[in-house]
């Protein structure tokens, strides 16, 4: 956004004597000492932790605002404050009076020669020794972090992704489809571009800000992405490459403002289809590069054209019952569907916290059943009759024709409320495994005694109050082990925890489906 006050609150020239020694990177919070999400003041110099560490930073802005209303020459002094921040790592701009990052500059443009200077002491000889000490303090910590798993130490590879700037919505929906096996794996396996495009063989074709619209992969730096994060060779991975392609061909999502996890998903798989569909990279893909992987043409979801990876592991079939109330005439109509968008119930609505006492749970049950029972459609969708030939009041039930492999299910948490959208806060308890879907299907005896049975795979969860604020962050669990992914960073978490988040988005994959993955 457009800040207007860069003005009275950018008053940091580039002089060194100024900054803290060291890599701006790995300075510290001169409040709690914590090297994590370091924001330095471009009023004072000052560097304080961001507010998903200890929020000193934003403590910071909002102390200077109480001395400046308690000074006698508070109005000669008001174009001095404290409002805005630079991220030392990303090098975003955040303006706590806007409460949102910024793209502007001062007619001077001190904003961009701070930023030029923290790059170039990130990137000096002077801070060589010390960053090589950081790199080797960050990598005894890596081997330090040592479980006992069946009686054996394992180690702790998993990899963080750095926010950008208000990036957490796409950084948790990575975290969640990286641990997705099918489905990543298809991508891990994939040739890099320069080796599936034969005019580029042995030249480097990454894409650069320079280069062209036509010349960006999603795919490619999908892949990039999904191979760099269980590597375990670092801590944190920066998915900028990623996140550029995606203003090239998502303009919806360019800016550092927060926008919509689940959104983010629909367009990510939604371009990912396309692209694998058009054979951007080379030659057209195969569902899956295996032969005996176990899925046939005939489990296959097309939602537009051939069928994709995308469309092989997240869709499936719903069929749509509309019976007229007056004739009695019944019309059907098969939808395919990525995920599926579920109401809480109205009468959980205020429910808040798992602890409460006052009435029964929401359970994701509950959902279900509120999306697939028989309703009566309001005046306002009413359906034409083409026996009657006029519009009529009917009924509307949803059955699922077919089930995806993976389960995606999307809690609508967010809904308007007059020119506002706001958040329902409900707990809705889910289960870890076992979710039997067999019930919601239209020929269940056609089924096997397991083939209906789910699994938790990941859970994406918003912290706070709205849908253009908060924070993302999500639970994964990867080789029997649960990890809570905050950005760039990683936890281990158990189950109890897990089950106690608010979820926003539930990816379940299905048992046979995992355990013909783990055959492969």
């Amino acid at each position: 956004m457009e800040c207007p006050h860069l003005g009275g609150s950018v008053c940091l020239a580039p002089d060194s004597a100024k900054f803290p020694q060291g890599s701006p990177s790995s300075w510290c919070c001169s409040v709690c000492r914590s090297n994590k999400s370091p924001w330095i003041c471009l009023t004072c110099s000052s560097v304080h932790c961001g507010r998903y560490v200890n929020g000193h930073a934003k403590k910071h802005y909002e102390d200077a605002q109480v001395s400046l209303m308690n000074h006698k020459k508070a109005e000669k002094q008001e174009k001095i404050q404290h409002m805005v921040c630079m991220d030392c790592s990303s090098y975003s701009t955040f303006c706590y009076r806007c409460d949102d990052f910024v793209v502007n500059d001062t007619k001077l443009g001190l904003v961009q020669k701070v930023r030029e200077h923290l790059q170039n002491l990130e990137n000096s000889g002077f801070t060589v020794d010390r960053h090589r000490k950081r790199k080797q303090l960050e990598s005894a910590s890596v081997n330090s972090k040592l479980l006992k798993v069946n009686g054996s130490p394992t180690s702790l590879c998993a990899t963080g992704l750095r926010n950008l700037g208000n990036t957490c919505f796409m950084n948790a929906i990575l975290q969640s489809l990286s641990n997705i096996p099918q489905f990543c794996c298809y991508f891990k396996e994939l040739p890099a571009v320069e080796l599936r495009n034969g005019k580029t063989a042995g030249r480097r074709t990454y894409h650069t800000r320079s280069q062209g619209e036509g010349s960006v992969s999603l795919v490619e730096e999908f892949r990039k992405t999904l191979c760099a994060l269980w590597q375990g060779s670092q801590t944190a991975f920066s998915p900028e490459s990623l996140f550029y392609v995606v203003w090239k061909i998502m303009p919806n999502f360019r800016g550092y403002q927060q926008q919509d996890a689940h959104e983010f998903m629909r367009y990510l798989l939604d371009h990912l289809h396309l692209e694998l569909q058009e054979g951007v990279n080379g030659a057209a893909h195969p569902v899956f590069a295996q032969e005996d992987s176990g899925l046939t043409a005939g489990s296959r979801c097309c939602v537009n054209g051939t069928s994709t990876v995308v469309t092989t592991i997240f869709g499936g079939v719903l069929q749509n019952e509309v019976n007229c109330l007056i004739c009695g005439t019944e019309s059907r109509k098969f939808d395919p569907f990525l995920d599926l968008s579920l109401d809480i119930p109205s009468q959980f609505r205020n429910k808040r916290s798992k602890n409460q006492e006052n009435g029964p749970i929401c359970t994701l049950r509950d959902c279900l059943r509120s999306f697939t029972d028989l309703e009566e459609l309001d005046d306002s969708e009413l359906y034409m009759c083409h026996k009657c030939k006029k519009k009529q009041k009917s009924t509307k039930k949803f059955w699922m024709q077919k089930l995806p492999k993976v389960l995606c299910l999307h809690l609508k948490r967010f809904h308007w409320t007059a020119y506002l959208r706001n958040k329902v806060d409900t707990f809705v308890e889910f289960p870890l495994r076992s979710l039997d879907m067999k019930c919601y299907l239209l020929e269940p005896e056609n089924s096997g005694p397991d083939s209906c049975l789910y699994d938790l795979a990941a859970v994406v969860v918003h912290h706070g109050s709205g849908v253009g604020s908060g924070h993302y962050t999500a639970y994964a669990t990867h080789e029997g082990r649960w990890f809570h992914f905050n950005d760039s960073t990683v936890t281990l978490t158990d189950e109890e925890t897990v089950s106690k988040a608010k979820a926003y988005i539930l990816f379940y994959v299905d048992r046979q489906a995992r355990s013909g993955s783990e055959k492969l």
